[in-house]
């Protein structure tokens, strides 16, 4: 099925994420449950206790690489709520009864008791999780979630090679949404295999930020040297991944050089920063620590939006609408440090030192930047990380120039979720952005911060931070 532009724009869920909670919460589940009923019905003799654990490991590993090598852990399994529930239960009661005929020769004397307890157990828990996953699971695949929605680049002959590569490779589970390509010529028709033109190439990144892709492949031929790197530096500040047909290239490279989707051969060019498990590990990270401060600075909190309401009429709280993952305009939250008739919704004036437009409050809180406390509050909403680039204004300008104007590849700083904190701020880089060195330096750092991404990494600028605020010479 091919899916229109416009149709969604509902992310892509990542089965990676999903098979690593289920296969962590079975091995919890199973081997707590399993050493419960073995440490209680095994009779206790001298020196049986490592025996004991190792036995029950032994039969959770047992199980989950069964269910594992039988595909129950892969979506097309986990959606079918009642199949893959009597599967995994045969699975688990098999090895169930494997281990307890082994542990009867002579092991450990199980009663009967045991492999009944067993089953139970099995039974609970796959009924329980299975069942949830199913019907969380069937709505999202019929709005093609689990889908990866791919776009094409180019029209020809390369082109009509890596779609028909894609169509005939057996499971694969995507949507072709349309081809980008700059010529409409016999070369390049206006729909091959069904698949349409959706534009020129220089269309796709308006698209991609309206519509969601999550991979582009560049079906044209490597000879094309000046034509591919053309194409490739229009779309490299897309939050996509992007890969070269392989099928487009006539150089012999190793087999290693390739990864394969389906039956059609890539060479990876452009990788999106945080996908998969990493995105799930960084967005835990952010909601659960951006909760546990929100309870720790609420004192903090009180009294800065006291001070605010207090120091001059208005609003306690100030929004602003910002650039945010993937350019998406978002509306950000700080404590008002402005007078309400002089403020700046679009920032199309930046803030210098001793400016007549913030209040006495607001100098304090500014150079402190507790009026950034706020935005923990986008942070569980999902719009913001703790660490990441500092998200600008749709209007904030560096020598009288928009900040994109200024500085070539401004807009790849968004492949990832802006932050409340970053790479940049801690190094020094933080507050007014009048000149040019100053904001090359803050997308030098943050595309510096995409490229090296890790929790440690994010860890570590949490922690710099409050020694970076100490430094307020910048911070107006």
């Amino acid at each position: 099925m091919i899916e229109r532009p416009g149709e969604t724009r509902r992310s892509y869920i990542d089965v990676e994420v999903l098979q690593r909670l289920l296969k962590g919460l079975d091995f919890i589940v199973l081997a707590l449950g399993g050493l419960a009923i073995t440490f209680g019905l095994a009779p206790r003799t001298p020196g049986n206790d490592a025996l004991i654990g190792f036995f029950t490991l032994e039969l959770t590993f047992l199980c989950m690489l069964a269910m594992r090598s039988l595909g129950l852990y892969d979506i097309a399994a986990l959606r079918h709520g009642l199949r893959s529930i009597l599967l995994s239960l045969a699975t688990c009661g098999a090895g169930g009864v494997l281990n307890y005929l082994l542990a009867r020769l002579g092991l450990i004397d199980l009663p009967l008791a045991w492999l009944t307890a067993w089953i139970g157990l099995s039974a609970v828990h796959l009924i329980t999780t299975r069942g949830a996953v199913a019907l969380w699971a069937k709505p999202l695949e019929r709005e093609g979630r689990f889908r990866k929605r791919i776009a094409i680049v180019g029209g020809g002959k390369a082109a009509e090679d890596a779609i028909h590569a894609l169509e005939s490779s057996p499971g694969l589970d995507i949507d072709i949404v349309g081809l980008f390509d700059d010529r409409f010529d016999d070369r390049s028709p206006q729909s091959i295999r069904v698949h349409r033109k959706l534009g020129k190439i220089g269309e796709l990144a308006q698209f991609a930020r309206q519509n969601r892709i999550d991979l582009i492949i560049v079906a044209i031929p490597l000879s094309a040297e000046a034509r591919l790197l053309q194409i490739l530096k229009r779309l490299w500040e897309l939050p996509i991944d992007i890969r070269i047909s392989g099928q487009a290239s006539r150089l012999k490279l190793s087999p290693r050089a390739y990864t394969h989707l389906g039956n059609l051969p890539l060479l990876s060019v452009f990788d999106r920063p945080l996908t998969g498990w990493s995105s799930f590990l960084k967005s835990a990270l952010d909601r659960s620590l951006a909760a546990l401060l929100i309870v720790l600075l609420a004192p903090v909190l009180a009294v800065t939006a006291l001070a605010v309401r207090l120091d001059s009429k208005g609003p306690i709280l100030f929004k602003q609408r910002r650039y945010g993952f993937n350019n998406e305009l978002i509306e950000i939250y700080k404590f008002r440090s402005m007078y309400v008739d002089l403020s700046d919704a679009d920032a199309a004036r930046l803030v210098s030192k001793g400016d007549p437009r913030v209040t006495s409050v607001g100098r304090i809180i500014r150079k402190t930047s507790l009026d950034e406390l706020p935005q923990l509050f986008n942070v569980l909403s999902g719009q913001l990380s703790l660490v990441g680039p500092r998200p600008h204004a749709t209007q904030a300008k560096a020598q009288e120039a928009l900040y994109e104007q200024v500085v070539d590849g401004y807009f790849a700083r968004h492949r990832v979720k802006p932050g409340i904190t970053g790479w940049a701020q801690i190094n020094g880089w933080r507050g007014e952005t009048d000149t040019r060195e100053k904001i090359e330096q803050r997308v030098l750092h943050d595309l510096d911060y995409i490229d090296h991404w890790s929790l440690g990494f994010d860890l570590y600028i949490l922690l710099k931070t409050p020694l970076a605020l100490l430094k307020t010479q910048n911070a107006y």
